[in-house]
């Protein structure tokens, strides 16, 4: 079983008359990726930095790491990369990574070691010499990722980790965010990029006004598994035989649109539809994009951020 890392109930935080985050609670354990998505102004970062003990809540509570929100013993353990950074620009990025492992109170040849082995992951070795203000964004972006790792921590909290990054750096994280699940690291990701969330995540659950509204697993979840059906009577006799293989079944114009629980229903439809001579002239399933959830979650009232 699952140790739990982050628990909250009813964490809220208000900035005088303005709610940033209303009602978030959410479950996350040990070595899970969890996506934490919503629009713009949805309170997600302000819950980041509320988890982080940056922010303190108007109420509500919450513990990280079996410890109370804000606890500063909890803090070495974990790492942050927030989206919007500003780093000392005038260190190189030795010296970068090097004042952030004494901070954690790492020292001497160990430090070292860890800061070669980060640079040379995040593939910026060669630029180590360098200081930040001659980074690109993205090399910028990958020294960050490194700081949030130096002390391999348990927890971390990756804020748009992507925003600064071409492909080849996008692929970067998605690796780097698997070895974290690999040896047992829990992640916490806010991102907009929805198909590098659906790419890496386990769970995710959707903010809306500072409220977390839905919870939906990736890995294991099959209620985004949706079947089509065109068939030659869809009659509501039709329509209620088929809820005997779907917990939603709705008639959209022409097609028949089911929610199942698993892909083996597939043929079992079919073989039922066939005993009942309905003739079948297109059958298939496929998995609701998690950005289709995001916009079914949202809502039609949703614009833009």
């Amino acid at each position: 079983m699952m140790t739990t890392v982050i628990e909250t109930w009813a964490l809220r935080k208000q900035f005088g008359s303005t709610v940033a985050v209303s009602d978030l609670s959410v479950c996350i354990r040990r070595g899970e990726v969890f996506g934490f998505l919503g629009p713009n102004g949805a309170g997600k970062t302000t819950s980041v930095k509320m988890l982080l003990g940056l922010v303190e809540p108007t109420s509500g509570g919450a513990t990280v790491l079996g410890a109370p929100v804000g606890d500063r013993s909890c803090r070495a353990r974990m790492g942050f990369l927030p989206e919007h950074f500003r780093f000392h620009d005038s260190l190189t990025g030795r010296e970068f990574l090097r004042i952030h492992g004494r901070l954690l109170g790492l020292h001497g040849a160990p430090l070292e070691r860890r800061i070669d082995d980060l640079l040379a992951r995040v593939h910026l070795l060669e630029a180590a010499h360098r200081p930040l203000r001659q980074f690109s964004k993205g090399m910028v972006q990958r020294a960050g990722l490194a700081q949030a790792l130096i002390g391999e921590p348990e927890l971390v909290f990756l804020d748009e980790p992507t925003s600064g990054l071409d492909p080849l750096g996008r692929v970067l994280v998605r690796e780097l965010i698997e070895e974290l699940r690999a040896r047992g690291a829990t992640v916490f990701l806010n991102s907009h990029l929805l198909g590098e969330v659906e790419a890496t995540c386990d769970r995710v659950a959707f903010v809306k006004q500072g409220r977390t509204v839905h919870e939906l697993s990736l890995k294991e979840s099959t209620a985004a598994l949706e079947v089509e059906l065109k068939a030659d009577r869809t009659d509501s006799s039709t329509l209620n035989g088929l809820r005997n293989f779907a917990h939603d079944v709705r008639l959209d114009g022409s097609i028949v649109r089911l929610r199942v629980k698993s892909e083996n229903v597939v043929p079992e439809i079919a073989r039922w539809l066939v005993g009942q001579g309905i003739g079948i002239h297109g059958l298939g399933s496929r998995r609701k994009s998690l950005e289709e959830w995001f916009i079914e979650v949202m809502g039609e009232d949703q614009r833009p951020g």
